[in-house]
């Protein structure tokens, strides 16, 4: 249809899989960051090629260079992942790049350009909005001095919150260390110092260890640097105000029966107050929207709902079925014939592994390899298991993340937390934890509270 221009657009996971030949394609846009300068190429190629102008357009965040790197890390070889890794730095420092981008792309296949003879060479935002460069030598060899004198485990956001002096409980027992460099670096906004520390690790100053959740170790290159400074000219970042349409965020009708579903929190509500544990341990939302829309009256059809297993539905179950039987039989509802699950196709060999994996103490990336899953498939694997009830021991791998008085900060705020989205969380602790190490602790909490 696209060829035939039935159809103006084409939506797709990869543009150059899709063997689209079609000359006057205008627009390439990529939603998703690329892997690697090779296919980003291949791919802006489809565009143009009858030699009229055509436009390529990249949406670009660094978090999802951190999610492809995670990716990266199943690999089951080391080279694999080496080699992608080193690709992917090099789309890093091409989108953050202040030169032309096509000087960059061409440099990078090894050809010349020249920008006289090249009627393309202004063309890009770089060229046509140059951004400012600004010397940052000293600011580098301050993050360097942090390194090197401390022996710890830092992330990007740790190394920002020790230089604006932010005591998180992960950087707090440095303090004393730091001497000078605690809070040293407050001139600069957090902006700056994230952007530094990119184009440190696009220089070799730094490298960042993907398998230990991010944690930065100098280079030789960067203690060559730090004996010997010399000018380190960086782009700072762009600041980009995002705005949220009104009514965008509106929540869409889900069709479920609004005075049920009252009603099903309402009986949630009480449960969790005598049994003294948050709401969400019990059911999720979702749940009891589903549970809204289906009205499941014994147990096995309880089991049926979204997010509730055997487990959950026998031990939580009982006064939710009688609430929506007595509801069914007084207001004449018309049940569905059939309840349809909603969840996946079960995949018990995946979740029975991961059991017998957490209860061996086996380690996260063993668990990973084995599967060829990335870290975010094994967490949401993980968190599948403790919503419906399954217990899961990961007591090892929190141990090996947080210390006793993260834990303790992080159990109160689960506990006392009105909903267990990780939004929250993460806007409640700002830079302290990532999103990764959030979730696996929301996994051992709902896992100790509802078993």
């Amino acid at each position: 249809m696209f060829l035939q221009e039935d159809a103006d657009v084409v939506v797709a996971t990869i543009a150059f899989g899709m063997g689209i030949d079609k000359p006057d394609v205008r627009y390439v846009i990529h939603y998703d960051i690329p892997k690697s300068l090779e296919s980003y190429y291949q791919e802006t190629g489809r565009a143009g090629r009858d030699g009229e102008y055509a436009h390529c357009l990249a949406f670009y965040s660094y978090k999802d260079i951190e999610k492809l790197e995670k990716f990266l890390f199943s690999e089951k070889s080391s080279i694999e992942r080496e080699i992608g890794l080193a690709l992917l730095n090099e789309v890093v420092a091409y989108a953050e790049t202040s030169i032309s981008r096509r000087k960059f792309l061409l440099d990078y296949f090894g050809e010349e350009f020249d920008p006289e003879k090249d009627p393309g060479g202004d063309m890009d935002d770089n060229v046509r909005n140059p951004k400012p460069k600004v010397e940052a030598k000293d600011q580098a060899v301050k993050v360097l001095q942090l390194l090197t004198s401390v022996k710890g485990d830092f992330k990007i956001n740790d190394v920002i919150n020790i230089l604006h002096g932010i005591e998180t409980s992960r950087v707090r027992s440095h303090k004393k260390l730091l001497g000078e460099i605690w809070a040293s670096g407050k001139d600069k906004e957090k902006e700056f110092w994230h952007a530094l520390l990119r184009h440190m690790l696009i220089e070799k100053l730094l490298s960042k260890q993907i398998e230990n959740f991010g944690v930065l170790r100098v280079t030789e290159k960067g203690k060559a640097f730090l004996k010997s400074p010399s000018s380190f000219m960086i782009t700072e970042n762009h600041k980009f105000n995002i705005s949220v349409r009104s009514g965008a965020m509106m929540k869409q009708s889900h069709g479920a029966d609004d005075t049920l579903l009252k009603m099903l929190k309402e009986l949630r509500k009480d449960i969790a107050k005598k049994k003294q544990i948050p709401t969400y341990v019990i059911f999720q939302e979702a749940s009891l929207e589903d549970m809204a829309l289906k009205y499941p009256v014994t147990i096995e059809e309880m089991t049926r709902i979204y997010g509730v297993g055997e487990g959950k539905a026998r031990k939580y179950g009982p006064p939710f079925i009688e609430l929506i039987k007595k509801y069914v039989e007084e207001n004449d509802i018309v049940r569905p014939d059939d309840i349809v699950i909603k969840s996946a196709p079960s995949r018990s060999a995946m979740k029975v592994f991961i059991i017998q994996s957490t209860d061996r103490k086996i380690p996260l990336e063993d668990i990973m390899r084995a599967k060829g899953l990335t870290l975010e498939e094994l967490i949401k694997e993980m968190e599948q298991l403790v919503y419906m009830g399954t217990k899961l021991n990961i007591d090892y791998i929190i141990d090996e993340i947080f210390d006793e008085e993260q834990q303790e900060e992080l159990h109160d705020y689960f506990m006392e937390a009105e909903r267990d989205k990780i939004s929250d969380a993460l806007e409640e602790f700002g830079d302290e934890y990532d999103e990764e190490e959030l979730r696996l602790y929301r996994i051992k909490f709902i896992s100790d509270m509802a078993n």
